[in-house]
């Protein structure tokens, strides 16, 4: 069993009913729980599927808790219910009258066929937040052609616009690496959820939040928007510079790369000055920010041509806090970084089975109320008993949901 702190945080009174699985609405409902939110995810006896999906250290001799699992879970507690049967259904609707929220990222009508929609639940808990996070949002907030389409990171990615501005060169358009078509859009599921519950308790007015993941990957890629309108542009890849701006971008090191944010003046003058190439802010070419945008595919080559005879740790003498600089790191490097000890970013959660593990930790710092990794993801289950009595479950019930649990399939 893991050892749970008292909840502590900004969102300490808020309680969630996660129905969430994968990555984008547990990302999002993490979030909440890491700045103390009481959140209880809702499991099939089967679980998340990303319980099953590993990855575990060799020396692992439960493997009870993927990687993966953990990352995204801590600080919650896991109730198994079996919704496909009366009981499950009666369970649940009995954690959702003192809840502020239900969040799911189920197929749209899911939930509908087991008789748990919106429509059914507000009339349980009047104030109820009902998010939903889709492909392609819901019908109740404006029907879109591919609604009943499934989709995953890699689909919102490319439908959204990044992939379609992120690559080596013009004519390939490349996935970005972590799945921020996930990942995003849990970010936004939070901002919604915490904005309705806001209203909720003003008002009493509980609301339906519905965040599609393409929707929110068009968000953040916003300037291809209004290149489009203004410019008349159709926006491609750039590799790894800017559009218009220069130097603004990565640069070759010795042993690996760096990146450079130094396109206005100041920063130019001492971007060149240290690099051992003060003539050219004095160059025709580059004598003006404009200048510099115009010409920035031959600075380019210049400036990468100076930084190559350098690694990336002199490269981080002479430039760090004098430009924007910053190494591109592994993890590896990360590590090993002070900025990132100093700032918790790299925690250790207890592992079932092994020693602790690494994760990454919480990147909104709070001076009254820190967020914080409290502890593991929880065990299948592991709350259910506690969950249920805490809804006003009797004890014949709950032991009818255990044994249900425990049937074989």
């Amino acid at each position: 069993m893991s050892t749970v702190s008292p909840r502590t945080g900004a969102l300490a009174d808020i309680r969630i009913i996660d129905l969430t699985q994968m990555l984008a609405g547990p990302f999002g409902t993490m979030m909440l729980a890491d700045h103390g939110a009481d959140v209880v995810k809702v499991e099939a006896p089967a679980g998340d599927m990303t319980r099953l999906s590993g990855p575990y250290r060799q020396d692992d001799s439960e493997r009870v808790l993927g990687g993966y699992f953990q990352s995204i879970c801590r600080n919650k507690k896991s109730v198994c219910l079996d919704l496909k049967t009366p009981q499950g259904v009666a369970a649940l609707k009995a954690l959702i009258v003192d809840a502020d929220a239900v969040v799911e990222n189920f197929r749209a009508g899911v939930l509908e066929k087991l008789g748990l929609g919106y429509e059914v639940l507000r009339e349980i808990n009047q104030k109820l937040v009902y998010g939903a996070l889709r492909g392609f949002g819901d019908a109740r907030t404006g029907a879109s052609p591919y609604s009943d389409w499934p989709a995953f990171d890699v689909v919102a990615q490319a439908m959204g616009g990044i992939m379609g501005v992120t690559g080596p060169d013009t004519d390939t358009p490349t996935k970005v690496g972590p799945g921020v078509g996930d990942t995003i859009p849990g970010m936004m599921l939070a901002f919604g959820v915490l904005a309705a519950i806001h209203h909720a308790r003003r008002t009493g007015q509980g609301q339906f939040v519905d965040v599609a993941m393409t929707d929110a990957v068009l968000a953040i890629s916003e300037r291809i928007v209004w290149q489009h309108s203004v410019l008349g542009q159709v926006p491609r890849p750039e590799g790894n510079h800017h559009p218009f701006l220069c130097p603004f971008g990565m640069y070759p090191a010795r042993d690996g790369f760096i990146t450079i944010a130094a396109q206005q003046d100041s920063y130019f003058g001492v971007l060149c000055q240290k690099l051992g190439c003060a003539e050219l802010p004095a160059d025709p070419r580059f004598g003006s920010y404009a200048l510099r945008s115009e010409n920035r595919h031959v600075l380019i080559g210049l400036l990468s041509a100076q930084t190559a005879r350098f690694t990336k740790a002199e490269l981080k003498q002479m430039l760090g806090g004098r430009i924007p600089f910053g190494a591109v790191q592994d993890i590896a490097e990360i590590e090993a970084d002070p900025h990132f000890a100093a700032r918790e970013m790299i925690v250790e959660v207890e592992q079932p089975g092994s020693t602790p593990i690494r994760i990454a930790g919480v990147p909104i710092k709070m001076t009254e109320t820190p967020g914080r990794v409290r502890h593991r993801a929880p065990l299948l289950g592991e709350h259910t008993e506690q969950e249920l009595r805490h809804a006003g479950l009797s004890e014949a019930a709950i032991a009818e949901i255990l044994a249900l649990r425990a049937e074989p399939a």
